[in-house]
């Protein structure tokens, strides 16, 4: 009884001393904060001035420009910071080993003139400083797996391949991809099928352009025609027919050139007019959430709109037209070190710094290859629509078939290794369930 009468008396007290009014639970709700901060420091007390200038020279100190400013690496030429590069007049170390033979070409205006190699250690000659990793290396006098000594040299792009149209790429690329990519809202582009390349199948054609009248009624390409007769300047305008690797066996026939037409197609091509629902789009490929009528885009440099008016009015004035297809059989996306080279040969305009060369010293994976020209210098292969999408896309389909590989391989293990003669004995309860069923098919056989 003695300890029930205390504790109501206990009670009694504390509800005696509990705020009556809005006054005294705010300094009430006060006192309990300040006794919270600081037993735990929160929250924390209004900065100081010093604090403040403090806090204020730290953010102008990470917002100078000698901080986030990038500059390219002599040795590698990706971007580095310019707080990571060193000047290659302070570098105590010889460049004589990035001196390499086959790697690099000089510029050919003409055909008839000699391939040369650039003298010298193999480096970018735009630019005079060396990053760090390039540097540590250099310093044990050994290449640096992502020199551009090492097989990645690509030079820079001639001024007469940057910002070609669509239809221009298509027109020099000797592999093309399928139409896999459209272009979204945001001014990028989104996938809509994996990449699959193909190439050109146009050798007849491109072994001499432009092809004569008579080949050309055998052969379905495109005709390289314009308002006026081509000038030396026009001819000298062929970066690649004299540089790229893979454009060796081209020849331009001024003499076949002088046979066409000033305007017009030379051949009569037969035109079939197909619709499928008035949209470019097939149904079977059609999402229940894609309510756009037509693929493609309404602004930019080639806005769908514009081209399908233009082509609209020429089909129905009867113009004549030309179609060029793609081999029967993909390219492979496996040792195959051409492959980017021709897919996209306005980045390498001498056909060299394809992916998996066997020529490359040290172990450089194809993804480091691939992140190492993400972050080139000029960002050419950044800032491109389609580069990155399908690189990506094809290391998507390199993993995944990997994957596929190691699962089907795992699976049929056992079979391998009892079929090498080995004994082998269940351990998984998966392994235990597949010997019942062997022994089920032996004791059946036996009977």
């Amino acid at each position: 009884m003695a300890k029930m009468a205390e504790k109501k008396s206990h009670k009694r007290k504390n509800k005696a001393v509990e705020p009556s009014t809005a006054s005294q639970r705010q300094k009430l709700r006060l006192a309990v904060l300040e006794k919270a901060r600081k037993k735990n420091g929160l929250p924390p007390e209004p900065p100081s001035p010093k604090l403040l200038c403090k806090i204020a020279r730290e953010f102008c100190g990470e917002m100078d420009p000698a901080v986030f400013e990038e500059a390219r690496c002599t040795v590698c030429g990706q971007l580095t910071a310019m707080r990571e590069l060193t000047a290659l007049k302070n570098i105590p170390y010889s460049l004589d080993v990035l001196e390499c033979d086959g790697v690099t070409r000089m510029e050919r205006k003409l055909v008839n003139e000699d391939i040369q190699e650039v003298d010298g250690p193999v480096r970018d000659l735009m630019c005079d400083s060396i990053c760090v990793e390039c540097e540590t290396y250099l310093s044990k006098g050994t290449v640096p797996p992502l020199a551009l000594a090492n097989r990645f040299w690509i030079e820079a792009v001639p001024d007469v391949l940057k910002g070609l149209s669509f239809a221009e790429k298509l027109l020099i690329a000797r592999i093309r991809h399928n139409r896999c990519l459209v272009r979204a809202s945001s001014g990028r582009a989104k996938m809509t099928g994996n990449v699959i390349m193909f190439s050109n199948p146009t050798l007849k054609v491109y072994k001499e352009l432009p092809p004569t009248r008579s080949e050309l009624e055998d052969v379905l390409a495109f005709i390289f025609t314009g308002p006026v007769q081509p000038t030396p300047d026009d001819f000298a305008r062929t970066p690649m027919l004299v540089n790229h690797t893979d454009y060796h066996d081209l020849i331009i026939s001024e003499e076949n050139l002088q046979s066409y037409p000033l305007a017009g197609v030379p051949v009569v091509v037969d035109y079939k007019r197909t619709e499928i629902n008035g949209s470019n789009k097939l149904s079977t490929e059609l999402s229940v959430h894609d309510s756009e009528n037509e693929e493609g885009t309404e602004m930019g440099q080639c806005p769908f709109t514009t081209v399908k008016t233009k082509a609209l009015n020429h089909l129905m004035a009867e113009g004549k037209t030309l179609g060029i297809g793609h081999s029967a059989q993909p390219e492979s996306m496996y040792d195959n070190p051409q492959a980017y080279p021709q897919l996209f040969p306005w980045f390498f305009p001498y056909g060299m710094g394809g992916f998996e060369n066997a020529k490359i010293v040290g172990r450089v994976s194809e993804e480091t290859h691939k992140r190492k020209l993400l972050l080139y210098h000029d960002k050419c292969f950044q800032t491109d629509v389609y580069f990155p999408i399908v690189v990506f896309n094809h290391a998507q389909m390199k993993s995944s078939s990997t994957s596929s590989f190691l699962v089907a391989k795992r699976a049929n293990s056992i079979s391998e290794r009892m079929i090498e003669g080995e004994i082998v004995k269940p351990v998984t309860e998966d392994e235990k369930n597949c010997f019942n069923v062997l022994t089920d098919i032996d004791k059946i056989y036996a009977e």
